[in-house]
């Protein structure tokens, strides 16, 4: 394993990091930027099982062991696309919440509160 190899790795696994972190938050906008972060980890992952870069797979120029492997290139350009698409329907569900509710915060579900309440106790007195 090569110093480049382990490089892409510590990148990659940095950007899955970054990435989860930020999928937990509460604010939309850091979910959107988690999402779009473990898009481009993703990315790089294909990119990484593609091998070594190599010529061009052109019939007749490059033969068949030393031509680049288009499929995973294929692959990540088709995850750009996707990702570009969600990101931005997430933004505009983002922005559609900052107009209705005044925030981008994702607000505590019903059942959370509730569960909440039981385990303090404060249902049972209610009752």
């Amino acid at each position: 394993m090569n110093a480049s190899n382990v490089t892409l790795a510590l990148v990659v696994g940095a950007l899955f990091a970054g990435g989860s972190y930020l999928l937990l938050q509460r604010s939309l906008l850091r979910i959107v930027l988690g999402f779009v972060l473990l898009g481009h980890a993703a990315n790089l992952v294909l990119l990484v099982a593609g091998g070594p870069a190599g010529p061009a797979p052109v019939a007749g120029e490059t033969g068949v062991p030393e031509a680049a492997d288009p499929l995973p290139q294929a692959m990540a350009i088709t995850a750009v696309v996707i990702t570009l698409a969600v990101t931005a329907l997430l933004l505009a569900l983002a922005d559609r919440s900052v107009t209705l509710r005044g925030d981008d915060d994702v607000p505590d579900a019903v059942e959370d509160a509730l569960a909440d309440r039981e385990d303090t106790g404060q249902v049972e007195e209610s009752r």
